[in-house]
């Protein structure tokens, strides 16, 4: 089992403004990421990673009208192991309600939104993998276009999420995207363990931007540690920051 890269406060953020190889990264457009007739299948480990990864494409995609099929594949009730402030049970009910307020935040409708919750164990994807890959094998049709984490983010329900992703989409015929999520906080831009090769950036406005930050906000559980066990939050703002930079970045 690797070591976990999410470890302190990672690189810090204006290394990646500073970055000429961020700079160089070509530019890419929602509707052609996404083009019309087709539908956009966001896979998100938790409750939550739709809007880190993606909320800027999220936004385009409600822009153009393009149908949204989302799937949680965990609740996210584990991100506060040992708190009385935020156990699992008050997780589970909580972070789905923190997802839907965040879309709404985001201008996508909650009633036209295909969402799927799958009820996968937070941190334990990877044990039941194989179910995983014919859970979303059933709900992907040939012409969707399927974004979920990158297979190698560093947390492994990242990782799991993005290997079943990309054998059910092989499986059906569906194009896969890839999404660096968590890559922010461990990685460096000219890191050779990055496909920065297969990277492309889609620009998001300050008005895009702004609405993502609203977004973020909405999930106040990841927003607060537990101080009276020491638990840091799990979005820290440094985390949120590098989130929040003026693109968005998929691995084609």
């Amino acid at each position: 089992m690797k070591a976990n890269p999410i470890v302190g406060q990672g690189t810090p953020l204006h290394r990646w403004q500073a970055s000429s190889q961020m700079a160089g990264l070509p530019l890419i457009s929602v509707d052609t990421l996404v083009p019309e007739g087709h539908r956009a299948v966001i896979i998100a480990p938790h409750p939550d990673d739709e809007v880190l990864g993606c909320g800027g494409l999220l936004q385009g995609l409600a822009a153009l009208g393009r149908p949204v099929q989302l799937i949680s594949v965990t609740d996210g009730s584990a991100s506060h192991p040992g708190s009385s402030r935020w156990p699992v049970e008050r997780l589970r009910g909580v972070r789905p309600q923190e997802s839907a307020q965040a879309l709404q935040r985001l201008g996508l409708s909650l009633h036209s939104l295909q969402w799927l919750r799958a009820g996968f164990a937070d941190s334990q994807v990877a044990a039941r993998e194989d179910e995983l890959v014919g859970f979303i094998r059933q709900h992907l049709n040939p012409t969707d276009v399927v974004f979920t984490t990158w297979c190698e983010d560093g947390h492994c329900d990242h990782e799991a999420v993005g290997r079943a992703s990309a054998q059910a989409a092989l499986a059906v015929g569906a194009t896969l995207y890839e999404l660096p999520v968590w890559t922010w906080h461990w990685a460096a831009p000219e890191d050779s363990r990055v496909p920065w090769h297969r990277a492309h950036k889609i620009p998001l406005s300050g008005e895009a931007i702004a609405r993502k930050r609203h977004a973020i906000q909405a999930f106040a559980s990841q927003l607060e540690g537990d101080p009276q066990i020491d638990l840091p939050p799990v979005l820290a703002p440094y985390v949120v920051e590098r989130l929040l930079q003026p693109f968005e970045v998929v691995f084609l």
